[in-house]
């Protein structure tokens, strides 16, 4: 299946399962905030449900994700860290699925590109998000800051996630899951 002939009903089940792994996976990092920041375990399930299910759906699991994360487990802390990470994480979800659904392939280098445009365009709202809450509580966000929290912390989890999520979408591929609908070989099928 993929976003254009999944039905309602599937984007709504995968999206829930999406939710599910992205409640459980930072449960792997030992609950651990220098780890769990490095390896960005929540990144992951929104990013595969925007790729899989569409922008909408993988922007709403971005968005509720961390919130629901605090109402269960405490985790991360609401304010400003997870309205900043409901923000960056929607936009994962949105950027990766619009573009990717919108690519004139849908294949390996597609999803690339597709993937560091929503890395980057997250970071950038996470940014703008981080200004105006610790704007508000009266507090700055320096340049360093957004640099360290954005991109040299999470080095590990950007290449995590440039290297798993494209093996988990040729798997799904491989097995007819989710298979790559546009590429220029099928196209001149």
């Amino acid at each position: 299946m993929n976003e254009k002939t999944m039905t309602s009903a599937k984007k709504l089940t995968t999206s829930a399962m999406m939710m599910a792994l992205g409640l459980v996976l930072p449960f792997l990092t030992g609950q651990i905030p220098q780890i769990g920041s490095m390896l960005l375990p929540l990144h992951l399930p929104v990013l595969l449900c925007g790729l899989i299910c569409g922008w909408g759906y993988g922007a709403a699991v971005g968005f509720i994700l961390p919130l629901l994360r605090y109402v269960l487990f405490g985790m991360p802390p609401i304010f400003p860290t997870g309205l900043a990470m409901a923000f960056e994480m929607a936009a994962y979800g949105a950027i990766a699925g619009f573009l990717y659904s919108h690519s004139r392939w849908q294949c390996l280098k597609a999803l690339y590109r597709c993937l560091i445009a929503a890395m980057i365009g997250g970071r950038l709202v996470w940014g703008v998000a981080q200004i105006v809450l610790l704007g508000l509580a009266g507090k700055g966000f320096t340049w360093q800051m957004f640099m360290a929290g954005a991109f040299l912390n999470a080095v590990p989890g950007i290449i995590l996630q440039l290297v798993l999520i494209p093996a988990l979408m040729v798997a799904l591929d491989k097995t007819g899951v989710v298979p790559f609908y546009k590429t220029p070989e099928n196209a001149q099928a």
